[in-house]
């Protein structure tokens, strides 16, 4: 059997057979993508979970989730839908996508978002466009315990195709056409002016651009690991490489418990070993400070 359909089971099925996760549960909106997901998790694990979380963020929000949830109970899965109360700083795209992570969060197995090909591309723009170094600009990737996204090859056209082939109706979230949201004018504005330039194929470029620099920033990171024992003694780590380099005060960081890393805080720390002149500490975020003091590292708690 080929089509959307075919497509979508085998992207699913190439991840499982890969993963092979003790329990999935399928993260559900109503819309093309992540019901295409939930039909062909379906077809390969009867009786898997679904879970439709709810923002209380539109009136009738809750009428729409609970019938995502009927859809994924015909399909055959375990379906519930989980309220949240969207709220805390960062704009209500962050707002809401923490709250969703918080209540989609297991205490085993795998969840599956059903992002996209598109929605790859999408983040690798942002990535550029806020200058948020590599890491922002290598995407999403198809395995981050506990989130898998198994259609990251697959084009959101595919996935509205996949749903007409099976006769399900999908929803389409107003919040996908509203232009206050930068995916929003990402998505219908500059996305289809470079394919119109560049003649056609920039979401996959895109995607192909962050599976690379996946790699890239994997090997760097594998690499930076041999250097964590005894950071931050400067002498040890001055004459790396600097994207080296910031790996290795990266991981430190993580480790002391600092949070919210951007590609500035790690060069601002970098400063205090490769631009060395006296200057005083570094603020990160979460309350907390580094420090050089007799040639190392050290960070502290905001007095």
């Amino acid at each position: 059997m080929n089509g959307p359909v075919a497509e979508i089971r085998t992207a699913v099925r190439r991840f499982l057979d890969e993963v092979r996760p003790e329990h999935v549960t399928v993260a559900v909106s109503g819309g093309a993508d992540s019901l295409a997901l939930a039909a062909a998790v379906a077809q390969l694990l009867p009786g898997a979970s679904a879970v439709v979380v709810d923002h209380q963020l539109q009136p009738g929000s809750g009428d729409v989730a609970l019938r995502a949830a009927q859809q994924c109970s015909e399909l055959g899965l375990l379906a519930r839908v989980e309220p949240v109360s969207v709220e805390g700083g960062g704009g209500p795209e962050a707002a809401a996508r923490k709250a969703r992570y918080a209540a989609l969060k297991p205490s085993s197995g795998v969840v599956l978002l059903g992002h996209t090909l598109d929605d790859q591309a999408e983040t690798v723009l942002l990535g550029l466009g806020r200058g948020s170094g590599p890491r922002s600009i290598a995407g999403m990737r198809t395995f981050d315990a506990p989130w898998g996204r198994p259609l990251l090859g697959v084009s959101r056209a595919v996935t509205r195709a996949a749903c007409a082939e099976q006769g399900i109706e999908v929803w389409d979230d107003p919040h996908n056409a509203d232009p206050s949201f930068t995916r929003v004018r990402l998505r219908t504005e500059v996305l289809p002016l470079l394919e119109t330039v560049l003649q056609g194929g920039v979401a996959s470029s895109l995607a192909r651009t962050a599976a690379q620099l996946r790699e890239d920033c994997d090997a760097l990171d594998s690499l930076a690991e041999a250097f964590a024992g005894d950071c931050c003694a400067v002498d040890d780590i001055a004459e790396l490489p600097a994207a080296l380099r910031r790996r290795v005060v990266r991981t430190w960081l993580i480790d002391e418990g600092v949070p919210e890393l951007s590609d500035s805080h790690l060069r601002r720390v970098d400063s205090l070993v490769s631009e060395w002149r006296g200057q005083g500490g570094v603020w990160l975020p979460g309350g907390f400070v580094v420090r050089r003091a007799h040639g190392r590292l050290v960070v502290e708690p905001q007095s």
